[in-house]
């Protein structure tokens, strides 16, 4: 029977993928068991048993490299952990044996991989972002695989170069469940709308819903009968989000072509859409690529190596989106780039297309025939 551990976690954009890659491998092999690692007080902790899945916990976190008083304390919990961490990672594997190691970045991915190849185990990583992140680059010189989203990852040694697979990134299979009309139907648009789709992410983005609130000011100022559908975020300092553009003046109770909400359903909403105002997480922007979405691109400034922005760039070269840093955005940047692409829905239509020529169509089977040596061997 086939045994696969898995190791990746911190926020959705690594745990979906590595139970992705697990659906992947069942579908192979059926008998297969699977064991994830990951920290106990982070999201893996939560998703990964609600999937039904066996979840094995180890403490891990990153060196925080802007140093302050709260960060100091921070960085000696962290190097605690990493003291203590190969020790863990070990008892992990030799309870679980696993055949196969399959890691998804974040730190988790570290002592575990590290673990698994001093041990002879097979191991693989998969790189979600075009620009590696350390825990790839780290373990790239140890691992047997290395997985890439996009050809033009950056940012790893030449010598690892034979190990790498452009496989694309799986994306979960409600995205590609519902037709625009149907989404639009079950949302209360017509097929003739213009529906925009924003979002930061789960908690929420600052910059963004700042964004759209002037742009939501800018429809009705301008009589635009433009649909837009928001989400939030769910972290508490935007709890009050819709009461204040209420008191800016912008109607969202009863507004049949607005719906504002902390969180929507994203599968649905990217369906319904012709334009998407968000993040370049890894996973967002493959899901606007499944889908056929262009989009205006705000990378997060707030993560590791600016490795959003060279997310962003990908669809931006591709000309299936436009990226704007935060440092250059003003107050109408967002405003102007959606009344040029309104006023000419062809650009949409084209942005659209650029998009979906971008989505690799068989990443399942490249994941599959990736790993399959790996296993057979």
């Amino acid at each position: 029977m086939l045994r696969v551990l898995l190791a990746g976690g911190g926020t959705a954009g690594h745990i979906n993928p590595a139970m992705a890659i697990a659906e992947i491998i069942k579908e192979h092999h059926p008998d297969a068991e699977f064991c994830f690692a990951g920290n106990p007080d982070k999201l893996e902790a939560k998703i990964v048993p609600q999937a039904g899945y066996r979840f094995e916990p180890i403490r891990i976190e990153g060196i925080q490299r802007k140093i302050n008083l709260e960060n100091i304390g921070r960085n000696f919990k962290a190097m605690h952990y990493l003291a203590h961490s190969g020790r863990r990672a070990k008892q992990i594997i030799n309870d679980f044996k696993p055949d196969l190691v399959v890691g998804t970045g974040g730190y988790v991915s570290g002592p575990i991989l590290r673990k698994a190849a001093k041990m002879g185990i097979k191991t693989a990583i998969h790189e979600a972002n075009a620009f590696a992140g350390m825990t790839t680059k780290l373990l790239s010189k140890q691992v047997d695989r290395i997985m890439l989203t996009v050809e033009e990852t950056k940012n790893l040694d030449p010598a690892v170069r034979e190990k790498c697979v452009v496989t694309g990134l799986p994306v979960r299979k409600a995205f590609e469940r519902k037709t625009k009309s149907e989404a639009r139907r079950e949302l209360g648009f017509s097929d003739d709308d213009i529906v925009i789709l924003s979002c930061g992410g789960s908690l929420g983005s600052k910059t963004i819903n700042e964004n759209v609130a002037r742009l939501l000011k800018w429809y009705q100022d301008n009589n635009k009968n433009i649909c837009h559908i928001h989400s939030y975020g769910t972290y508490k300092d935007y709890s009050d989000y819709v009461e204040k553009l209420e008191a800016a003046g912008v109607k969202v109770k009863g507004n049949k072509r607005l719906i504002v909400s902390e969180y929507v359903n994203m599968p649905l909403s990217l369906a319904a859409c012709d334009l998407v105002i968000t993040r370049c997480g890894a996973s967002t922007l493959t899901e606007l690529e499944a889908v056929g979405r262009g989009a205006i691109l705000i990378p997060s400034p707030m993560v590791a190596e600016n490795h959003q922005y060279h997310n962003g760039m990908v669809l931006q070269n591709a000309g299936a989106g436009f990226v704007y840093e935060e440092k250059v955005l003003t107050e109408n940047t967002v405003i102007d780039k959606v009344a040029e692409l309104t006023d000419e829905p062809s650009k949409l239509a084209e942005l659209s297309a650029k998009a979906a020529s971008l989505y690799i169509t068989d990443t399942n089977d490249r994941i599959y025939e990736t790993i399959r040596p790996l296993i057979e061997g």
